[in-house]
């Protein structure tokens, strides 16, 4: 979570991004998540979602442009801004082309149902006016795993939104959630999660690991027994059948958030021999796994 801003930009609750926008320019242009019912998601659940009017946008990158001498980059929050009427959102990225000439790149999340309302020609009018990446959540590839986690679309649906921002000419960043499976479904997470991204072939690949957090669906599973979470080595175990299983050449792959137990990255297909070495080394001890503690969000 990172919030880059004036003390006059209104930003509302916690406001979260993607890592890759670390140093971007955060501006809300929805409050919380259109979907929000997740179970093992604990963000937005102090907002009740809603598109925010598109003149207050405009003001905060207004103030932005006060504020700030150069900004390369603009993320798009909360969750799932793609979902904004095309008309409005075209208003929004030509603002910040017209008043931030210098910035390089407009990010925003997407869910599987903001991708598929919109046409393939709307998608492409928008990356002509600055959207240049999407972050889209698959977390797991496993059907029964996104039925239990209440995700709202299945494997089919998610790779479908997938392929149709990256005709688009929009880049693509997927994100993964390892442990999503726990002990009873982790090999189907894993080979059911390459086969999805083999499919769409993501530009990005972000693989997080599962934090169960109070106040969510799954925290209440696990403290019931209902699921059972995985050791470090586990999760090790499950990224190597992950590694083994997907075709994704090129895309950039990064296992370094702060959840991960491992920090790993590299580039795919042609860095997965080395990927899966330092799994192994990590599985037989030689490579020590980052302690509980100092895990987060």
């Amino acid at each position: 979570m990172f919030i880059k801003g004036s003390e006059n930009l209104r930003y509302e609750g916690s406001i979260y991004r993607p890592p890759s926008e670390a140093w971007s320019l955060i501006i809300q242009a929805t409050i919380g998540c259109s979907h929000n019912k997740c179970s093992f998601c604990s963000m937005y659940k102090d907002k009740k979602f809603r598109i925010r009017k598109t003149e207050e946008i405009l003001d905060d990158i207004k103030e932005a442009r006060m504020y700030y001498r150069s900004i390369k980059r603009v993320f798009l929050a909360d969750g799932d801004a793609l979902i904004i009427k095309t008309p409005e959102l075209l208003k929004i990225l030509n603002f910040i082309k017209e008043w931030i000439p210098e910035c390089e790149r407009v990010g925003i999340y997407a869910s599987p149902e903001s991708i598929m309302i919109k046409t393939p020609e709307e998608l492409k009018l928008l990356r002509e006016a600055g959207l240049g990446i999407a972050y889209l959540g698959l977390e797991s590839g496993s059907d029964q795993i996104l039925a239990y986690m209440n995700k709202g679309a299945d494997s089919e649906e998610i790779v479908k939104a997938g392929l149709r921002i990256k005709e688009a000419g929009i880049l693509l960043s997927v994100t993964l959630i390892s442990g999503l499976g726990g002990k009873k479904l982790w090999k189907e997470h894993a080979v059911e999660s390459a086969k999805a991204l083999s499919k769409m072939k993501p530009d990005y690949l972000g693989l997080l690991t599962l934090m169960v957090e109070p106040g969510t669906k799954l925290y209440d599973d696990v403290e019931k027994g209902q699921f059972q979470l995985l050791t470090p080595q586990q999760v090790a175990l499950e990224t190597l059948e992950l590694l083994k299983n997907i075709d994704a050449e090129g895309c950039v792959f990064r296992s370094n958030h702060a959840s991960n137990y491992l920090s790993l990255k590299g580039t795919l297909n042609q860095d997965r021999e080395m990927l899966i070495k330092q799994l192994n080394e990590a599985i037989k001890g030689q490579i020590d796994f980052k302690d509980e503690y100092l895990r987060g969000l």
